[in-house]
């Protein structure tokens, strides 16, 4: 026994419906480009922050990021955990990384190069701190996801390629 509306459709059509709009609101405000744009500055942000406490000045590293990398900080491997090797090396790569690759991503130039850089860099992170691997595991999605479909259409790799296409075609 089907249920019917007052208007003579089913429940189960009238829910449908009802459904299928819902999804077209949500389609509408969650436009591939600007989830493509949030994605690269969600995952920009905590490592902009992380390198910017790194620097004293212009390629000046902080006393305190050379320290952590020397006496804090160790990589969690079998048989570890161990040091870092090269700490003052690995301090200077790893604070001109988090704030390189945050700028790239957020201007969306080299975007998927500076997606996988950060990925790196979350395994990096996640074998220093083990702990912190639910936080880490939403960088490694974001970053896969900026990998895998691009910076879309609001990013300066768009802009180049829609200039290149132009240029191609003359």
């Amino acid at each position: 026994m089907m249920m019917m509306t007052a208007n003579g459709g089913t429940v189960a059509g009238r829910t449908a419906e009802v459904l299928e709009r819902a999804i077209g609101i949500i389609r509408g405000i969650a436009q591939p480009s600007l989830v493509q744009l949030v994605l690269r500055v969600a995952l920009a942000v905590p490592f902009w922050k992380s390198g910017t406490l790194k620097w004293a000045g212009f390629l000046q590293l902080n006393d305190t990021a050379i320290y952590l990398f020397s006496d804090e900080f160790q990589l969690h491997l079998p048989g570890g955990p161990y040091p870092f090797p090269a700490p003052a090396v690995m301090a200077f790569l790893s604070g001109s990384a988090e704030i390189v690759f945050p700028v790239l991503l957020v201007l969306g130039l080299a975007t998927r190069f500076a997606a996988l850089g950060l990925l790196v860099m979350t395994a990096i992170v996640e074998l220093t701190v083990p702990e912190g691997w639910p936080i880490h595991l939403t960088w490694a999605a974001m970053a896969l996801g900026i990998m895998a479909w691009g910076p879309g259409r609001v990013s300066l790799d768009a802009a180049i390629a829609r200039i290149g296409r132009a240029l191609a075609g003359r």
